[in-house]
């Protein structure tokens, strides 16, 4: 649509003139979803359907949505299960840290949207936690023995007679 709109002809009737030549034109054959129905078209529309829907077609995260004290109390309950993976201490308390002071940041900002309840993480239990679910290493293999020197005489003295 590159020509401008006449000043005689009225906006509805120069967009309902666009859309007939257009349809003239063949413009929407073979659309996408030609022939299909809408979908949604028998219950209400709402901004938030709107909003879901826009972030499911645009390939988002749907967890943007969610209040921040919900988020939190999702990654805390994450950072709980995910326990046996971490590889030391010293990982675990840094990201028990980190959490600790966003979850208190987030509780000195005015709220935005419902309170929920999170609690703070006490790094010293969650590392007895972790103690107590990580996997027990594996014992180190035993080290090779050397061979005894006299078997090592005989087998090449064997293998020379061979010959």
């Amino acid at each position: 649509m590159t020509e401008k709109k006449p000043a005689y002809l009225r906006h509805e009737d120069w967009v309902e003139r666009q859309i007939r030549e257009a349809r003239e034109r063949g413009a929407f054959d073979n659309l996408a979803g030609a022939g299909r129905p809408l979908r949604g078209l028998d219950r209400p529309f709402t901004a938030e359907e709107w909003a879901r829907n826009w972030v499911e077609r645009s390939g988002g995260d749907m967890q943007a949505l969610l209040p921040p004290m919900l988020l939190l109390r999702k990654e805390r309950a994450a950072l709980l299960r995910a326990l046996p993976t971490f590889g030391s201490e010293k990982d675990l308390r840094e990201t028990v840290a980190d959490f600790n002071h966003r979850l208190l940041d987030q509780y000195r900002r005015p709220m935005d949207g419902p309170l929920i309840a999170v609690g703070v993480l006490d790094a010293d239990e969650v590392v007895g936690q972790w103690q107590a679910v990580r996997p027990v290493p594996a014992p180190p293999p035993p080290a090779p023995q050397p061979p005894a020197p006299g078997l090592v005489r005989r087998l090449s003295a064997r293998l020379l007679r061979r010959r």
